[in-house]
């Protein structure tokens, strides 16, 4: 009967929680239906209105959204996928290679964690412009790719797999990169999810780096211009901007839904294994 109680109670306080939780994105949804003068007033909270399609109209005439949205599509999922490449080889080269001064390298990388993000923003600027690269797709991707989180994350998960198979197929005349690409990799499913779902959110919700590199309404991307609606100087309208957040946020939800499953088991045995 104890027991029963405290399972009930542990029910109760999980569905609050919940609803906690969930509470701005259903607002952020209801929101997006109801025009600047209705949003904030609290008995239309949780009654859906009229006014979306006013509301997106609106925002397609501030800025060419839909191009927008695939800026961010496309600098979120190249970004990942060529962090998912580089992180996972250099990873699997600090945890199984062995080579001279392995671990005085990887404490340097390591130390790049406590540089702030602020420090680098002006020569990485002054280099992306001697490239050419500036008000580009690559000038946003190229700089986050020498991240160090991602090399440390695979790097954990490559310790545990056994060093025999490897060996084993050595043996058998696979070299390194086969070895790599056809006998590791496959195991490594749940930590490429995880250390993909969070590249992926991470450069989708980018703000600052892009607002350095951007400098046409049409390559800006998602964050950029629900920033640039609510500017001093101009009237806000914030049903656009919930129609904006809207667009901004089905995408990410949709990801994250998808590559749920090997997210949290990704974390956990990065966890353990660490």
């Amino acid at each position: 009967m104890k027991k029963g109680k405290h399972l009930w109670l542990l029910y109760v306080l999980l569905i609050i929680v919940s609803a906690i939780s969930l509470f701005p994105f259903v607002w952020t949804f209801i929101a997006a239906t109801h025009d600047s003068t209705e949003i904030f007033k609290i008995s239309k909270t949780f009654i859906p209105g009229r006014a979306f399609i006013d509301n997106y109209n609106e925002l397609v005439k501030f800025s060419p959204i839909m191009r927008n949205l695939w800026n961010s599509f496309f600098i979120a999922a190249l970004y990942t996928a060529l962090l998912l490449i580089i992180d996972s080889l250099a990873g699997y080269a600090f945890a199984k290679l062995k080579f001279k001064g392995k671990d005085i390298l990887f404490f340097i990388c390591l130390c790049s964690l406590f540089i702030p993000q602020q420090v680098t923003l002006v020569p990485l600027f002054i280099q992306l412009n001697k490239m050419s690269l500036l008000n580009t797709a690559f000038g946003v991707i190229l700089p986050g790719l020498g991240g160090i989180f991602g090399v440390f994350l695979m790097r954990q998960n490559f310790f545990a797999f056994p060093d025999d198979i490897i060996e084993a197929a050595t043996i058998d005349g696979a070299g390194m990169l086969r070895t790599f690409a056809t006998i590791v990799l496959p195991s490594m499913r749940p930590a490429l999810a995880s250390l993909g779902i969070l590249s992926f959110v991470n450069q989708w919700g980018s703000y600052l780096w892009p607002l350095i590199v951007l400098n046409e309404r049409a390559n800006f991307t998602i964050p950029l211009v629900l920033a640039l609606m609510v500017a001093p100087g101009q009237v806000v309208n914030y049903g656009s901007i919930m129609v904006g957040a809207v667009i901004a946020l089905v995408p990410v939800l949709i990801f994250f839904l998808l590559f749920q499953k090997h997210f949290i088991n990704g974390m956990l045995s990065a966890a353990v294994k660490g």
